[in-house]
């Protein structure tokens, strides 16, 4: 298994597209140093052999070296020795409605962002536990089966956009099906599917369907995102802002549906929540999933890893040394004038 010890050391490459625009700025700064000693073509005749590239050349192999560093510093790491362990864990799925309500700004940023931060912070206080996701909106999508690799999951439901559901709605009792699918016939308790919607588009079946899961052994608690006064969904219309309006020209109002997600809970005999309580939510959850009956399972796992990261740090090395040996003079081949960017 190959993996990074230190994902969150990425974020340093946030660091290039700032680099570069500063590299852009101090070289308009030069040229029009440059030119306070004359004329374009006087300032050419007097400094013939300055390139117009390789300064920039030189930069952006820079950049190839510092990029190279940082994925040394993250350590990149290849598993090299897997062991069987035996270990008790409930089995968690997460369903995260995607549908154009979610895009609602009632919520900051909007519905759909506050879901998925409370999803990967949920998704973090889980490991221990094995997580699935399900995406849905008309139509429900098994978007990650139950795994331990909480890195992926939490990759998978940041992605998550209302682009990956081709019909819209709010598919609640598919979502269950597609949860007692992933689950797997032989798994009868240990049970527990967690749903973050607001509720939108009354699905008759669902209570039904959760009640019917329940019997089944499945537990369903539902996350209710979005406020009972509501807010208006955005969209892009010809590349202008505007929200999504009825027959009339009015703007579409989104309600969060608190009646239609607490029954829900009830029925799969789970709890409702707001996610306005975050912090709480989070607490609770982990509380009431604490107490299912865990199942043992085995897990083939990694025990020792080899780190690699010294390959990078060569290759950034001979890339420095390159640069510095790199002269700033125009080549031959070279006709690129001076004072382009």
């Amino acid at each position: 298994m190959f993996r990074f010890e230190h994902l969150d050391h990425f974020y340093a490459l946030l660091l290039i597209p700032a680099l570069t625009l500063f590299f852009i700025l101090m070289r308009r700064k030069r040229l029009k140093a440059l030119l306070r000693f004359g004329e374009t073509e006087l300032v050419k005749q007097l400094m013939p052999q300055v390139s117009g590239i390789k300064h920039q050349f030189k930069f952006g192999v820079l950049m190839l070296a510092f990029a190279l560093l940082v994925i040394a510093w993250a350590n990149p790491q290849l598993g090299t020795k897997r062991e069987k362990a035996k270990r008790r864990a409930s089995d968690v799925i997460v369903a995260l409605d995607i549908s154009n309500s979610m895009l609602s700004d009632d919520v900051k940023p909007n519905r759909l962002e506050r879901a998925k931060a409370f999803t990967l912070d949920l998704v973090n206080a889980l490991k221990g536990e094995r997580v699935g996701s399900i995406v849905f909106a008309g139509n429900a999508y098994l978007q990650m089966p139950l795994t331990t690799d909480y890195a992926a999951a939490a990759m998978f439901l940041k992605s998550a956009n209302p682009n990956q559901a081709p019909t819209q709605g709010t598919a609640l009792s598919e979502a269950i099906d597609v949860a007692e699918r992933a689950f797997g016939e032989k798994v009868k308790n240990n049970k527990v599917l967690i749903i973050i919607s607001d509720g939108e588009d009354h699905d008759s079946e669902a209570i039904a369907r959760a009640k019917e899961a329940k019997d089944n052994g499945l537990l369903i608690f539902t996350v209710g995102v979005g406020t009972t006064e509501g807010g208006f969904m955005p969209i892009d219309f010809g590349g202008v802002a505007d929200y999504k309006r009825d027959e009339k020209g009015q703007p579409i109002k989104t309600i969060l549906n608190e009646k239609m997600m607490q029954d829900l809970a009830a029925a799969g005999d789970g709890e409702y929540f707001n996610i306005a309580t975050t912090r709480g939510v989070l607490e609770a959850l982990q509380n009431r999933i604490e107490k299912v009956e865990k199942r043992e399972m085995e897990v083939r796992s990694f025990s020792e890893y080899e780190s690699y990261f010294q390959y990078f740090v060569f290759f950034a090395l001979l890339i420095l040394v390159w640069e510095f040996m790199m002269p700033y003079r125009k080549s031959n081949w070279e006709e690129r004038d001076i004072f382009k960017i």
